[in-house]
């Protein structure tokens, strides 16, 4: 397959709420998508970095830049090309794991699409459908909380994930938990803690959670160990695990017991694929994290939780949960869980009307 040129779309997404966590408040997405043009099929890739570089090093910006200015440029030299390769042409470039996610996905995209084989079975999946969970962000208060949990009970989210953050952890969770004292329920501190909090995040094991996510910073893997050894609460890791072998390492060193894979976090679907094999050889089990996709991202990850180590509900919802018009046909939640696509590539329709009202601006970068 031949990369003749690509098309970088950036487009704003209002959320239909604002979802706050400890690194800020979103309100909108500013969006990079990506369509591979090759001489067999186009395919469509999406960029998941924020705005601002507070989640990780990369951001929206940085990553269409080192995508016009590094990334493309070795891509077009490359005389075939294939999503397997993509990785290795890039990797003289160093990190910009959201920048390669998203070209390699619009490659991979392109190239199953010709070849009319869906993602969920090149990637290796084994579902039909894969069970959903929410991510519930920070609120003003604990009533409002309760409030917006029960509003996604009663849709049929079948577990919630709770976003905490130093002076809003035990009591907003006690809360919940007492209101919902069998609901599945996760809470997620992006990194907002340090080992000296230890004895106070120990008060949470009293409420019976799935697990505790990234509680300690991306690099501190021995903290995470620790820590792990004193919680009766398994730890998750998020922003620490950026390859197979960074989550080799941390499984290695009792810093997790559960991992959440983000393929824009790791480079890729084909290293997410990669993570997920590591995880699966050790009895780690995985689940799929969210990046407030569109339904191109959506599809991807949908096909990604399908495989058979990811054992515990995601956070995919549905695409109302985030956008009252998506630019793709939503995804709606049946019985707590979304269909996996079964038409070619990411096996979704694009909305073209949708995509122009919430496009700003188009630029095409051809094959020199």
């Amino acid at each position: 397959m031949r990369l003749e040129a690509v098309e970088l779309r950036r487009i704003r997404m209002p959320l239909v709420a604002p979802f706050r966590t400890s690194y800020g408040t979103e309100t909108m997405r500013d969006v990079l998508l990506v369509r591979a043009v090759t001489d067999q099929c186009d395919g469509r890739g999406e960029c998941c970095a924020p705005s601002e570089p507070l989640y990780s090093s990369e951001y929206v910006d940085g990553c269409e830049d080192v995508l016009r200015r590094h990334l493309l440029p070795r891509l077009f030299a490359a005389p075939a090309l294939t999503a397997a390769a993509v990785a290795e042409v890039l990797r003289p470039v160093q990190g910009h794991r959201m920048a390669k996610a998203a070209i390699e996905m619009a490659v991979l995209d392109a190239e199953l699409t010709a070849r009319r084989e869906p993602f969920a079975r090149h990637l290796g999946g084994v579902r039909d459908a894969v069970a959903c969970g929410v991510a519930v962000g920070i609120q003003e208060s604990v009533p409002r909380l309760l409030e917006v949990v029960q509003g996604y009970v009663d849709e049929g989210y079948g577990r919630v994930k709770l976003k905490i953050e130093p002076g809003w952890d035990v009591g907003p969770v006690r809360a919940v938990r007492e209101r919902f004292p069998d609901l599945p329920l996760q809470v997620d501190a992006n990194a907002a803690y340090t080992p000296a909090d230890a004895r106070h995040l120990a008060r949470l094991d009293e409420f019976d959670l799935l697990l505790i996510e990234q509680p300690l910073a991306e690099d501190d893997l021995r903290g995470h160990a620790s820590l792990a050894a004193r919680l009766a609460t398994p730890v998750c890791l998020d922003e620490s695990i950026v390859s197979a072998r960074s989550a080799a390492d941390a499984i290695a060193m009792g810093a997790c017991s559960i991992v959440c894979v983000k393929p824009a976090r790791v480079g890729g679907y084909l290293e997410a694929r990669r993570v997920h094999d590591v995880c699966q050889a050790n009895g780690v089990p995985v689940w799929c994290g969210g990046m407030l996709e569109t339904g191109l991202g959506r599809a991807g990850n949908v096909a990604l939780a399908a495989l058979p180590n990811f054992t515990l509900p995601g956070d995919m919802s549905a695409s109302d949960r985030y956008y009252r018009r998506d630019v793709t046909e939503p995804f709606v939640l049946r019985d707590g869980r979304l269909g996996v696509p079964t038409g070619p590539g990411l096996g979704v329709e694009v909305d073209e009307v949708a995509l122009r009202e919430v496009t700003m601006r188009v630029d095409v970068v051809d094959r020199p």
